[in-house]
């Protein structure tokens, strides 16, 4: 399951951040988004959705939040 299928409100655990990416997984890893950190959907939004990730709140597109499994 990635974050466009996650519930608001509830936190999940990162499994897995699924790109070939090397900027893109640099890029989320300076947000603290990396597998084993918790990760919360605040809200979801036409081209993407809100998250919270450990003391910051970001909103990332829609791309982005399919690479990340929870």
């Amino acid at each position: 399951m990635n974050l466009t299928d996650a519930q608001e409100g509830k936190e999940y655990v990162v499994r897995q951040i699924d790109t070939d990416d090397e900027e893109l997984n640099a890029f989320l890893f300076s947000l603290g988004c990396y597998p084993g950190e918790p990760i919360t959907v605040v809200s979801h939004l036409k081209g993407g959705c809100v998250v919270s990730i450990k003391d910051g709140r970001y909103n990332i597109d829609n791309q982005l939040a399919q690479a990340i499994l929870i």
